[in-house]
């Protein structure tokens, strides 16, 4: 079963690279006879199954905010319907890899924004030259430190949690 093909997801992604809302995301997958309502969206979103929203303001007075998601969560569903078309449960989808990949992108996301703000404060701050050759020497090391922690850590998750097939069957590799 392909619900998105391949190149269909790249295009997605691209179009969506800020983030997409849930309605958008929701009419992705209507004209290709998915069942997937907001309740189900939430629902997957509650399990752990998909990535949680970020709010953001839309331009205007007075015209409040919506919530975004990682364009990632297109790619997710479209696993998770391959998934439960070939007989898998909620309940298994949930032991797979699919899982975990929320939380290893909340960890890679973390570190960036972490190193991320050490290298603002190390531009906005007063070091002598050395000390700061030094520092941004450091830094870098962390951030190649912390690629290959979540490039590990998706290995190990994959290698634990392999049934009969990869997260890459599925689409997720992207």
């Amino acid at each position: 079963m392909e619900i998105l093909r391949p190149e269909e997801l790249e295009r997605i992604e691209r179009d969506y690279a800020a983030g997409v809302p849930a309605r958008v995301i929701l009419e992705i997958f209507r004209p290709r006879g998915v069942a997937l309502s907001e309740a189900t969206f939430r629902k997957y979103v509650q399990a752990g199954l998909l990535p949680r929203s970020r709010r953001v303001g839309r331009k205007g007075k007075h015209r409040g905010s919506q919530g975004l998601y990682p364009v990632a969560a297109v790619r997710r569903i479209n696993a998770i319907k391959k998934m439960m078309a070939e007989g898998q449960t909620l309940e298994e989808i949930k032991r797979s890899f699919l899982f975990f990949s929320n939380h290893i992108d909340q960890l890679e996301h973390g570190l960036v924004e972490v190193l991320d703000g050490f290298a603002t404060e190390l531009d906005d701050r007063t070091f002598e030259h050395r000390q700061r050759t030094q520092l941004q020497g450091e830094l870098k090391a962390l951030r190649e430190q912390a690629t290959a922690l979540v490039r590990s850590v998706a290995r190990f998750g994959s290698a634990v949690t392999a049934r009969r097939t990869t997260g890459d069957d599925y689409g997720l590799a992207g």
